[in-house]
């Protein structure tokens, strides 16, 4: 049997995709001629490789082990792409980067835009997943780097992949001004999970996060309407159409278009710690691992950023002290103030 590159790339995308349709469209292959290349490798080992149902495929036992020695297959040609791009004189190749809502549409845009500059051979393919999925692509090799909520990976076996810290990602909740809720410093997600909601579309990794958050209450989500992005969601509750769960980021961004208050959430999953995950760094190509440093750099100077915000709070509070201490200290008995002195 001989299979190529491409079909290895297009069983691989197929597996992935669950379906050969999808996975002829990430390899830029027509319908027959993917289907045909399938057809092909499947007489050439003489057994199926893929269950066909009426909602997609799935690899059979043979399927799994030829998807196994594909990644690998793959892995190294990019690797040797990658090497040899070097001594042509410039870094070339692609990675495969996923990461969860907030990370993908509020932090990566930023990030990612110096670096592809900086970088022109090297293109990132990005896709949104919710973060125990993340985790589960990167540890099966469908993702060379994966960002996440720590606390929401864990379920997903992040403890056996490397992490770099990158970002602080908090949650709140968006309401209109002159909603009861918006003279509220916080809110427990439980006092609002009955209420009508602003969604992002189906699919949403942020989206299915809350899902799960308010099955944990017993409740299902209210939607009245699912937006494609956060400026969307925003102007929707602004609006008045309903409450909306959004990162503080995108909601701070948006208030004075949307007319939106933003009221922070008191649960402990509201404020999410982002990492950076990765298999094994000596196993990543050079154009993976440049990203990698590019992140980690990035997730540095957020820390850096996140100290200096919070000793300047502290500051400011240590000034008001006195001030607070004096008014107390004036204070008698019964609550009274003690008469000021003049001085003669």
């Amino acid at each position: 049997m001989r299979f190529d590159v491409t079909d290895l790339r297009l069983f691989a995308a197929a597996a992935e995709a669950g379906s050969i349709t999808r996975g002829a469209a990430r390899c830029h292959l027509a319908l027959p001629s993917a289907s045909a290349r399938i057809a092909g490798m499947e007489a050439a080992v003489g057994v199926p490789l893929f269950t066909r149902g009426r909602r997609g495929v799935t690899p059979t036992p043979a399927g799994l082990a030829l998807l196994h020695h594909a990644r690998a297959v793959l892995r190294q040609m990019d690797a040797l792409h990658a090497e040899l791009a070097e001594h042509a004189g410039g870094l070339r190749g692609h990675v495969r980067l996923t990461a969860h809502t907030a990370a993908l549409t509020e932090i990566l845009p930023d990030v990612l835009s110096g670096f592809l500059v900086a970088n022109p051979g090297i293109d990132v393919a990005l896709e949104e997943r919710e973060s125990r999925l993340v985790v589960r692509a990167v540890a099966e090799n469908r993702a060379d780097l994966g960002i996440v909520s720590e606390a929401a990976a864990q379920a997903g076996g992040l403890a056996a992949l490397a992490t770099l810290p990158f970002h602080t990602d908090r949650l709140v909740l968006a309401v209109p001004r002159d909603h009861p809720l918006a003279a509220r410093r916080s809110v427990a997600f439980a006092e609002v999970v009955d209420a009508p909601m602003v969604g992002l579309r189906d699919g949403s990794a942020l989206q299915d996060h809350l899902a799960g958050h308010a099955a944990a209450l017993g409740r299902t989500l209210t939607l009245r309407v699912r937006m494609p992005g956060f400026e969307s969601v925003c102007r929707m509750a602004g609006a008045g159409v309903g409450l909306a769960v959004v990162p503080e980021t995108a909601a701070r961004r948006h208030r004075r278009a949307s007319g939106i208050a933003v009221v922070r959430l008191d649960d402990p999953w509201a404020m999410r710690r982002l990492v950076i995950c990765l298999r094994d760094r000596d196993a990543l190509t050079a154009p993976a691992r440049r990203l990698l440093d590019h992140l980690a750099a990035a997730g540095e100077a957020a820390a850096g950023k996140e100290t200096a915000g919070f000793r300047a709070g502290q500051a400011r509070r240590s000034k008001a002290r006195p001030a607070e201490a004096g008014g107390a200290a004036s204070r008698v008995a019964g609550g009274e103030p003690r008469p000021r002195q003049r001085n003669s």
